[in-house]
């Protein structure tokens, strides 16, 4: 194991892209370095039918095509989940809806209540924080 000297803004940065504490500062810094690779599919997943382009995201799985939207500082941000992960319109890649949110707004945020997802075949939003058990 290596270790590395980073400042304390950079330290509070990798912190709140965090999900869970599950998460490591590893994990967010491969992720920071597109290095991240989307969790193989069970063979459970795919008896429920999933596709290993869904993306999971604390229990709650949104299949491939899910839209996803946020209004912040007036300004619509997309998203759509891809390839098992949620992928900004600018084309980087999350595990996480906060980490997505975070890299919006620059600072801490919960991403669940952040933004509204559209379901593949659905005609509504809806905030993803409902969808959560």
């Amino acid at each position: 194991m290596y270790t590395i000297d980073v400042d304390f803004e950079v330290y509070k940065q990798l912190t709140v892209r965090r999900s869970t504490e599950d998460v490591t500062y590893n994990d967010v810094i491969c992720e920071l370095l597109g290095m991240a690779q989307p969790a193989p599919i069970s063979s459970a997943a795919k008896a429920n039918g999933q596709s290993s382009a869904d993306w999971v995201a604390k229990g709650v799985r949104f299949p491939v095509g899910t839209d996803f939207r946020a209004n912040y500082k007036g300004q619509v941000h997309t998203a759509r989940v891809e390839s098992g992960a949620l992928v900004l319109s600018s084309g980087k890649r999350f595990d996480s809806p906060s980490a997505a949110a975070v890299s919006i707004t620059g600072s801490a945020v919960n991403g669940w209540r952040f933004w509204e997802c559209r379901l593949p075949g659905k005609p509504s939003w809806q905030l993803i924080e409902n969808l959560r058990r």
